[in-house]
């Protein structure tokens, strides 16, 4: 059966315009067909804030109790001890100018980019390579800091980073199929709090929107925001 008749499959098995209670959503999306692979579990949130307004746009990291699941590779932009404490904190890549050159040459195998401060200005250079993927270093998402051991012990052990898009809805990995309903609602309940904990002062009126959950090939599932 390729993709589209399991979506298509799945998709019948249960009211997809219905919300769901949290727990009862999760256990529909752990109900649905398998992919052949132990599936992401992904929540999206539609959030009451103006995307075009610099003020109102969410970046930042949360730390999910349960864990993302995945084994997260690291490059870390740093030299002297910084690199040192890096490599000793389990970073896959470490380097300054050669790590510029390998990514220049079409490395990306890694999947969150930490840098020292006094790297930015290196690493500026992979604008055009690591921007549109969302790999750029930043303050905001703790991925430029002078702890860099403390980064990567963090995001090896389940931080992950989450930011509005340009129609105001976030998008962030809970876990895995194979996690238990309690271990995804753990998760799913720390993302929420981290989004009610930094929600913009200027954004008015109803906050959250709309809450999803889904699998990586499986359809939506909506989400009461108040069973979570």
């Amino acid at each position: 059966m390729n993709n589209g008749k399991r979506y298509s499959d799945a998709a019948r098995r249960y009211d997809r315009q219905r919300v769901h209670d949290a727990v009862e959503g999760l256990g529909v999306v752990k109900g649905l067909p398998s992919a052949g692979f132990d599936e992401t579990v992904d929540m999206a949130v539609g959030l009451g804030v103006d995307p075009r307004r610099s003020e109102q746009m969410l970046r930042g990291t949360v730390s999910l109790p349960s864990g993302t699941g995945k084994q997260v590779r690291v490059a870390v932009f740093a030299a002297g001890e910084a690199a040192i404490a890096a490599r000793d904190a389990g970073a896959d890549h470490v380097g300054d100018n050669d790590l510029v050159e390998e990514i220049s040459g079409g490395m990306m195998d890694f999947d969150v980019a930490i840098a020292t401060p006094d790297m930015m200005p290196l690493v500026g250079r992979l604008g055009r390579t690591l921007g549109p993927r969302g790999l750029m270093p930043n303050p905001k998402s703790g991925t430029v800091t002078t702890d860099v051991a403390k980064a990567v012990a963090d995001f090896k052990g389940g931080r992950v980073g989450y930011r509005t898009d340009r129609q105001g809805n976030v998008h962030v990995p809970i876990g895995k199929v194979s996690f238990s309903t309690e271990a995804l609602m753990d998760n799913l309940r720390t993302v929420m709090e981290e989004l009610n904990r930094v929600r913009p002062p200027a954004a008015k009126g109803r906050y959250v929107h709309k809450v999803t959950i889904s699998s990586t090939m499986g359809p939506p599932v909506k989400i009461d925001p108040g069973s979570i």
